[in-house]
């Protein structure tokens, strides 16, 4: 009895910790193969990028580029749009490739100061989800909300509730230059843990 005990209490934790790895972070390459670099199609090609993801508190962006050649700096939305390096949040990254934390919820924004880089459309604007479900708010145009017909005939429940506009919340995000994490997946490392587990319980009985 001691035995089986033993194997459900290490159960209980090795589910935790699968638990834990499959609500992990997912780790964003900026731009994909081009990297963090002056974008031959100009800005468009970073929010076309950053349209197709879905950015999670937690997740990572890695900013792929070459030391001394380019640099990430996180900024308001009033220096994205000027591009201008004015109001940072947090410091210049200068070491590449850079990993950045999405640490809060919200729109982030981030630009190269080298040189005409920003204006040539090396910045990416983001707009970060509190969790995997959620819809982020829209950073582009705001949306008037619209009132549903109502199906009850009492006059307490026909009448329209406002619904709160999202705010847009620039939280700080932690930046650091180690090198990015390795892909390895955590349904093999499951997968692999499980057979051993089935193995282990098979010796015990």
């Amino acid at each position: 009895m001691e035995k089986l005990m033993s194997v459900v209490v290490v159960l209980g934790v090795v589910a935790a910790v699968l638990l834990q790895c499959t609500t992990a972070q997912t780790v964003h390459v900026v731009g994909d193969n081009i990297g963090w670099t002056i974008p031959q199609g100009g800005a468009q090609a970073y929010q076309t990028w950053a349209a197709s993801k879905q950015f999670v508190v937690g997740d990572i962006l890695t900013f792929n580029f070459t030391t001394n050649e380019h640099d990430v700096l996180k900024v308001p939305k009033e220096s994205y749009d000027a591009c201008s390096s004015a109001n940072p949040i947090g410091n210049t990254i200068t070491t590449g490739p850079a990993n950045v934390t999405l640490e809060a919820a919200g729109s982030h924004y981030y630009i190269c100061t080298v040189g005409r880089h920003c204006l040539a459309g090396q910045k990416l604007a983001i707009t970060v989800s509190s969790s995997p479900g959620a819809t982020p708010p829209s950073t582009n145009t705001p949306t008037t909300p619209t009132t549903p017909t109502p199906t009850s005939t009492t006059p307490a429940a026909c009448s329209p509730s406002p619904t709160p506009s999202p705010d847009k919340v620039e939280g700080p995000s932690t930046m650091t230059s180690p090198p990015p994490p390795s892909s390895s997946s955590t349904g093999v490392f499951a997968s692999f843990f499980v057979s051993l587990m089935s193995i282990a319980i098979a010796f015990l009985f």
